[in-house]
């Protein structure tokens, strides 16, 4: 397992946020808020997120490796959409 966060906390951090962030992105995807290609994008980038956290995490051996920031920003725009989505339904039913 390469996740250490004595040892380098930042790759760390980053290995745990992109396998929330897929998993985040993946459940998104079973929001009933949008179109169906918007969900299967959800779920394909969720699926690369939560892939390559578990590569980083559990299969890498060192090297180098491709960081994407946007990793750290998704589970704030999952958050949004979910709550966003809940009142949503509640404004359409009342």
């Amino acid at each position: 397992m390469n996740i250490d966060f004595n040892a380098d906390p930042t790759f760390s951090w980053y290995v745990v946020l992109l396998i929330v962030s897929g998993v985040l992105m993946v459940a998104g995807a079973l929001l009933p808020a949008d179109r169906l290609l918007d969900r299967l994008l959800y779920v394909a980038f969720g699926l690369a997120f939560l892939g390559y956290g578990i590569y980083l995490g559990f299969i890498f051996t060192g090297g180098t490796y491709q960081m994407f920031f946007y990793v750290f920003l998704v589970p704030v725009f999952a958050v949004f959409k979910a709550v966003s989505a809940l009142f949503g339904r509640r404004g359409q039913t009342s």
